[in-house]
């Protein structure tokens, strides 16, 4: 018969909490880690909904996925401290692009080179996907395969209708689907495009090239690829030379684009992709509340009026 005493009992406990620690440590340190980064407010309700939008998208990964990522993020144009990006597996940046763009503030194009050639990932979500000519286009087309260039790229609203998707893990569990969104296309892409994967498609109608030529809005070049009804590609993944891979999203002007079923796995997929996580094949499950769709969203200029005006006239 075996007695313990306190002595021995509290050795036993002790022992245990270390397996159990070291345990833990070995699960953690087995996940993935994903650093997110919102931008500032911008445009009216609804629209470019940066921070409410990162928050959804973390909230929806860890429902699918708690398992294989651990998830840091940062809101309003706040930027990742250095340790915290030595230790990401991928990048995801949502917000406004541009000179404004939080990834061209400061040193941090020279930060984030210094992990892409570690083989970390770097996925950009709508304007994110523009940085300028002078700095942060070649990166960006070294990190993701492609970018927004000004004078070339456009950024037309348009439905959109995603008939057919490639074989490709992003792709896993996703089901055809059209939306009406700002869907940017002609991209600045690798020459060849080099370990570029064109993820959505489709032919852009000819409405996309009414307004007159101008840095976003149309020149020579995407006017006659529109003409001759070439597909645009709006959403591609990369493979870069350094290890890590890329994914380009034009949509997602529109916050209520997080609510289609399909947009949202297709970018949840690429996250995970981009981490270099093996993507369920059914693809991130996922749902949204209309609680879910309201919530941190940005106060803006105007947002509430209707329901003002519909109080005074008595409805």
């Amino acid at each position: 018969m075996l007695i313990l005493n306190s002595s021995n009992l509290m050795k036993r406990l002790l022992s245990l909490l270390v397996v159990v620690s070291l345990a833990g440590s070995a699960f953690s340190a087995d996940k993935k880690s994903i650093v997110m980064i919102a931008g500032k407010p911008s445009h009216g309700p609804g629209q470019h909904e940066h921070n409410a939008g990162i928050q959804l998208l973390k909230k929806c990964l860890e429902q699918g996925a708690a398992d294989q990522v651990e998830i840091k993020y940062h809101l309003n144009g706040e930027w990742p401290s250095q340790e915290e990006l030595s230790k990401a597996d991928t990048v995801v940046i949502y917000s406004d692009g541009g000179g404004g763009h939080p990834a061209l503030q400061g040193d941090r194009l020279a930060q984030l080179d210094k992990e892409m050639k570690r083989g970390c990932g770097f996925l950009t979500l709508h304007y994110a996907v523009e940085p300028t000519i002078e700095k942060g286009n070649k990166e960006f087309i070294d990190w993701m395969g492609g970018a927004f260039e000004i004078n070339w790229s456009v950024n037309p609203h348009w439905d959109a209708n995603f008939k057919e998707l490639p074989k490709h893990p992003i792709s896993n569990g996703v089901k055809p689907f059209a939306t009406n969104d700002e869907w940017y296309f002609y991209m600045r892409f690798r020459k060849g495009m080099e370990g570029v994967t064109p993820i959505l498609s489709d032919v852009a109608p000819e409405s996309t090239m009414s307004r007159a030529d101008g840095h976003h809005s149309g020149n020579p070049a995407v006017r006659e690829s529109v003409k001759n009804k070439e597909k645009q590609h709006v959403a591609w993944a990369s493979e870069n030379a350094g290890g890590g891979r890329g994914f380009g999203f034009t949509g997602g002007h529109f916050h209520k684009g997080w609510a289609n079923n399909e947009q949202r796995k297709l970018v949840l997929n690429a996250i995970l992709w981009t981490a270099k996580v093996d993507v369920p094949a059914e693809g991130v499950a996922s749902t949204v509340t209309d609680a879910d769709m309201t919530a941190n969203l940005d106060p803006k200029p105007g947002q509430g009026l209707p329901e003002k005006v519909k109080k005074l006239l008595g409805k």
